[in-house]
C-alpha cells in the first residue's frame, strides 16, 4: 500500500483549502448528471449506511433524472469502498456515503491506500445517530452497573462485537472499556449487519450498536438495551438512560453520515449536489423515514462538514493514540 502521512497539520491545511478548489463553469453542474450516479456505500447491505443511501436515492434519482446505483463495498471498516471513490474521476458520477469512521481512519491506520482527508471533497452531512448499548438476553445484566459487575467477576469473558476495527461501534466500546477499567473480548465483523446477526444468535454477547438494527430488536425482545451514547436519551428508547446518566459523565459517541466526492470535484458541481441533497433531506417523507430508522436528519454544507471532519479527527485521534489502537 502507498503510505501517506496523516499529520494533523497537513490535514488541517487540506481541509481549509477544500473550499478553494478551482472554480468551474456553472454549465458543468447544469449538464450533470449525464448517466447513472454511483453512490458507494462502504458497508454491507442491511446496515444504517445502506438504509440512508436507499432513502436518499429515490428522491435524488427523481430530481436528477438518472438512476442512483447503490454500490455496497463493505470491508476494512469502510476503507475498501472509500478507496474506490478516492481513485474515481472527479466528475460527480461516483460519490461516497461516508460514516464518521472515514476520518477516524486517518488516526487509526498508519498506512492507507488513500488519505481520508486530502483525497476527498466534502459535500453534505445528512444523518446522525447515537449508539445503543445492547446485550444478548443470556447476559445476566439489565443495567450498566450490573454489566460492570458481570465483567468484573468474569474478566475478558464478555464478547463485544462491532462493525469492524476502527468503526464507531468499536471505538465507543474501547472508550467504555477504558473508562470502566474492565476487559472484554472484541469480535469484529465486516459491517453492522453480520455483527447484528451474530448477536441475535448469541454467538457474541454485547455491542455498541446502531439504532437502525438495534431498536427493532430491542422492541421485539430479542436484545436488551441498557444505555445509549448520546448527550440526551434517544427518542426511540426514552426509558433507556444515557451512559452519562449511568456513571460516565461526559460520555458521548455518535455516528454521522456524509456524502463525499473524489478530490478535485468542481466547485459548481459541489454546490449543486449540496443544494440538492439539502432539499432532499428537508423533505417530510425523508425525515419521516429517517425517524422510523431512529436516525436524525442533518443538513451541513461543504465548509461546515470540512470543519466537522477535522473536529472528529482531532477528538478520536487522541483517543486512538491513548488506547494504542493504531495499526498498519
Amino acid at each position: 500500500m502507498t503510505h501517506r502521512g496523516n499529520g494533523l497539520s497537513s490535514s488541517r491545511r487540506s481541509l481549509l483549502g477544500i473550499a478553494g478548489a478551482a472554480l468551474a463553469s456553472p454549465a458543468i453542474a447544469q449538464a450533470w448528471p449525464t448517466r447513472p450516479v454511483r453512490l458507494v456505500v462502504p458497508f454491507p447491505p442491511g446496515g444504517p449506511a445502506d438504509a440512508i443511501g436507499r432513502i436518499l436515492g429515490e428522491p435524488l434519482s427523481e430530481g436528477w433524472g438518472q438512476p442512483i446505483v447503490i454500490d455496497n463495498r463493505g470491508g476494512a471498516g469502510g476503507n475498501i469502498g472509500a478507496d474506490v471513490v478516492a481513485k474515481s474521476p472527479p466528475d460527480g458520477q461516483t460519490l461516497l456515503l461516508a460514516a464518521s469512521s472515514h476520518v477516524q481512519g486517518a488516526a487509526l491506520y498508519r498506512r492507507l491506500a488513500f488519505d481520508p482527508i486530502r483525497d476527498f471533497t466534502p459535500i453534505t452531512q445528512v444523518a446522525y445517530y447515537s449508539l445503543v448499548v445492547v446485550l444478548h438476553p443470556s447476559v445476566p445484566a439489565t443495567t450498566v452497573s450490573e454489566l460492570e459487575a458481570y465483567m468484573r467477576a468474569n474478566p475478558g469473558r464478555l464478547t463485544m462485537t462491532s462493525a469492524g476495527v476502527g468503526t464507531p461501534t468499536h471505538l465507543a466500546a474501547e472508550l467504555f472499556r477504558t473508562r470502566a477499567g474492565l476487559e472484554f473480548t472484541h469480535v469484529p465483523f465486516q459491517g453492522a449487519a453480520p455483527a447484528h446477526t451474530a448477536l441475535l444468535a448469541g454467538q457474541v454477547q454485547a455491542m455498541f450498536h446502531n439504532p437502525v438494527l438495534a431498536v427493532p430488536a430491542v422492541q421485539a425482545g430479542h436484545l436488551r438495551a441498557i444505555a445509549t451514547t448520546g448527550e440526551a436519551r434517544a427518542q426511540a428508547l426514552p426509558n433507556v438512560p444515557t451512559l452519562a446518566e449511568s456513571g460516565y459523565p461526559g460520555f458521548e459517541a455518535g455516528t454521522w453520515y456524509a456524502v463525499l466526492g473524489p478530490a478535485g470535484l468542481p466547485t459548481a458541481m459541489v454546490s449543486k449536489i449540496d443544494g440538492d441533497l439539502r432539499r432532499v433531506v428537508a423533505l417530510l417523507t425523508v425525515r419521516d423515514r429517517f425517524s422510523r430508522q431512529s436516525l436524525e436528519t442533518r443538513s451541513m454544507g461543504p465548509e461546515d462538514l470540512a470543519t466537522a471532519m477535522q473536529v472528529e479527527l482531532d477528538r478520536w485521534g487522541q483517543v486512538i493514540r491513548q488506547l494504542g489502537l493504531q495499526q498498519d
